[in-house]
Parts: structure tokens; C-alpha cells; sequence
């Protein structure tokens, strides 16, 4: 009886049967992309839960703290350049205040995420309980950054 590809001569084949190797080599590719973890960059921030009663408009807090990090690599504090040393020292009194100040964060569409990781350790290690991203939503297009006005 002939095998696939042989003849019924009763010579041995002489090409090798690489059908079985190839599928193999498939299985394996398909395990090692399946057992490969999933690369995140991220950083772990514990949101509060979410208010089932929200505050009334007079209990709401008007002080609000406003981090921006530029495209140069500046931290801003309420408009005013700040190094990271004092950033910890604001954080450090914004929380012994009562009740405690918003704490919003901003960086420009061109910011460094190097220094956006360090300044939300930074966040992070203070901390601050009330914590919130602002400005996200001029980035919804497409991934874009905003034009210039």
C-alpha cells in the first residue's frame, strides 16, 4: 500500500514528511503567544467608590489644587512652576487642611510620561484622598491632541 506522496515500488521515500513538523511548530506558536503576559505600563491608583448621596452644592468644596505638566517638563502648581521636592511639601499641607482640597491633574497632550508616572507616585505616596484627572476630554479625537488656538 502507498503512503502519501510514495510510490507502491517498495523503495523507501526520500523526502521527509515536514507536514507534521509544521503543525507542531504551529501549536507551539500558538501556546507561546497565549502564555505570554500581558505588558501594561500603568499605575495603580485606588480610586475612592463611588457616592450613592452626593453632597449638596453648599457642602461642595470650592478649593481646588491644580497640577499641569508641560511638554518642557515643568510641574505646575495653580499656574506656578514647582519642583518635585515642593510638590511633596504641597501635598503635605493641602491634606492637613479641613476639609481637604480637590486635587486635580493635568498634563498637556505632549507631556512626558516618564515624569506623569513619577509625579502620580508622588500623588499616590501623599496621600491625597480627593484625586481627579481633568482635561481628558479634549483627546477623545482619535488619540489627536487638540490644534493650536
Amino acid at each position: 500500500m502507498a503512503m502519501s506522496g510514495g510510490r507502491d515500488d517498495g523503495e523507501p521515500m526520500m523526502e521527509m514528511n515536514t507536514t507534521p513538523l509544521i503543525d507542531v511548530m504551529l501549536v507551539l506558536l500558538i501556546m507561546f503567544i497565549i502564555t505570554i503576559p500581558v505588558a501594561t505600563h500603568s499605575t495603580d491608583i485606588d480610586l475612592p467608590a463611588p457616592n450613592p448621596d452626593p453632597p449638596a452644592e453648599d457642602e461642595i468644596d470650592p478649593i481646588k489644587n491644580k497640577i499641569v505638566l508641560t511638554t518642557e517638563g515643568a510641574i505646575l502648581w495653580n499656574g506656578e512652576p514647582k519642583a518635585q521636592d515642593e510638590l511633596v511639601r504641597n501635598l503635605e499641607i493641602t491634606k492637613s487642611i479641613k476639609p481637604e482640597p480637590e486635587l486635580q491633574f493635568e498634563p498637556e497632550g505632549s507631556a512626558s510620561y516618564l515624569l506623569s508616572a513619577q509625579v502620580l507616585d508622588i500623588i499616590k505616596s501623599s496621600g491625597v484622598n480627593k484625586f481627579g484627572f481633568v482635561g481628558n476630554d479634549k483627546y477623545r479625537a482619535f488619540g489627536k491632541a487638540p490644534e493650536a488656538e
